[in-house]
């Protein structure tokens, strides 16, 4: 079991910058949390959920088309913490942000994931 809890959500104007975090816990993680592929998931209103980053065990990063540039994903595996930080935000990037952590990178929509933390953006 993997649970997870983000932190760093909220309301900011066009142009600015959010840092998200997220901590993970539970056995299955903490004892190699090397092991996981980690990311964050966005889902704006009405919309579905989609992968927005990820980072993989050997480090390898992978980001949506729409954030590129833009997001940058990170890990602290000593303290078992994943960050986005969030620049030059945009009003489309209004949404619930989760994160989540997986064996393969491939399963992240479908991963243990947090309870998500709200960004809101205005133009």
């Amino acid at each position: 079991q993997v649970y997870l809890v983000e932190s760093g959500g909220g309301s900011v104007q066009a142009g600015g910058s959010l840092k998200l975090s997220c901590l993970a816990s539970g056995p299955s993680y903490t004892s190699s949390p090397v092991r996981h592929c980690v990311g964050w998931l966005g889902q704006a209103p009405g919309r579905e959920l989609r992968e927005v980053a990820s980072n993989g065990r050997y480090g390898d990063t992978t980001y949506a088309d729409s954030v590129k540039g833009r997001f940058t994903i990170s890990k602290d595996n000593a303290k078992n913490t994943v960050f986005l930080q969030m620049t030059s935000l945009k009003p489309e990037d209004t949404g619930t942000y989760y994160c989540a952590a997986a064996l393969a990178c491939r399963d992240l929509l479908f991963a243990f994931r947090g309870q998500g933390t709200q960004v809101t953006v205005s133009s």
